[in-house]
């Protein structure tokens, strides 16, 4: 926090007779006191008040192709301005952003939210991207900045990792326009004492989302974690019942931070993904280099967009549906 700088109240929050202070952001009911911060290390208490002193302040900010946030069936081709905070409500052992997502000590710039849609619209993006690490535990400002991009005519776009409570999730649900949500398995233990999360909260969280916005589902596939195919078609039989056109991205696992399991295969993963696919019509491999990695047609098996790495271009689509066979292509953003 810079000098001048006011900490920011937090909402979602209960003061409890001992003084302290009970979160009800996220399921895990942190109670705060004055020396001990929530699990996610940027809820604290003072003075009996839950503040948040990284309010604003972000830790990486990029103009990415939405491909990369996954997002294959929301204005494919385009860029969007994408802010990371720190902190996160998970300590997954396995994760790829812990350098921000485990530590509040990374280097960081403060934003207001006026600014980060100043940005947005001077970088032309078309929406922003709540990203890189943990966003939810950052709930208060991106609510305030998600409802400033929404009258700057902007859209709002949300990466996480799912874990918030009802209330709250609703509020952040109604400002934005697509989410893609991390399922990282289909196993409460293996959420338990991988992530510090819980499995029933995560699809719960799913299930609040899908109808009011653009939703796709991303599930990292760990070798001897959450590979074996009976946990992937549990995933994809999930992600069916939200909607049989929901997007199901299965990315390969790399080594890092308190992994060092070897990484992923193609042929595993490809494996996996024709599993996927006995129930849901879209399922996409990622991480692998810059794999082709395309969308047919669900109805007539037509090229509709083709992508090589960030290459992507729109072939077999017109006036939003399949040029071949007429048939509607579930794709927001294609005219």
């Amino acid at each position: 926090m810079t000098a001048g700088q006011a900490e920011h109240a937090a909402r979602w929050s209960e003061p409890r007779p001992d003084g302290k202070i009970a979160c009800l952001l996220c399921p895990h009911a942190c109670v705060i006191s004055e020396t001990r911060p929530g699990k996610c290390g940027v809820r604290q208490s003072r003075g009996g008040t839950l503040v948040l002193p990284f309010y604003g302040r972000i830790s990486s900010l990029a103009v990415d192709p939405i491909e990369k946030k996954p997002l294959y069936h929301f204005y494919p081709g385009s860029q969007i301005l994408s802010a990371g905070f720190v902190g996160c409500s998970f300590h997954c052992r396995f994760c790829q952003n812990w350098e921000i997502s485990q530590a509040t000590s990374s280097g960081t710039r403060f934003m207001p939210p006026s600014d980060l849609v100043s940005a947005a619209r001077r970088e032309g993006s078309f929406a922003i991207a709540y990203t890189y690490s943990e966003p939810l535990v950052h709930a208060e400002y991106v609510v305030d900045t998600a409802r400033l991009a929404h009258e700057a005519g902007l859209k709002n776009v949300l990466v996480s990792n799912g874990y918030l409570n009802p209330g709250p999730a609703s509020e952040v649900l109604g400002l934005m326009d697509a989410a893609n949500i991390d399922l990282k398995g289909f196993d409460e233990q293996f959420y338990r004492v991988e992530t510090g999360g819980s499995l029933a909260e995560v699809q719960r969280f799913l299930s609040q989302a899908a109808g009011r916005v653009h939703l796709e589902v991303t599930t990292l596939v760990i070798p001897t974690k959450n590979d074996d195919p009976a946990q992937i078609e549990g995933i994809a039989r999930f992600v069916a019942s939200l909607g049989a056109d929901v997007p199901l991205h299965l990315s390969a696992y790399h080594p890092d931070y308190k992994y060092s399991i070897p990484a992923t295969t193609a042929p595993a993963i490809l494996e996996l993904a024709e599993i996927a696919r006995r129930h849901l019509r879209f399922v996409y491999v990622g991480n692998l280099g810059a794999e082709e990695c395309n969308t047919n047609c669900a109805s007539c098996g037509k090229l509709l967009v083709s992508r090589f790495g960030y290459d992507v271009k729109v072939v077999g689509v017109t006036h939003g549906a399949c040029a071949s066979c007429g048939a509607a292509v579930p794709i927001v953003g294609l005219s």
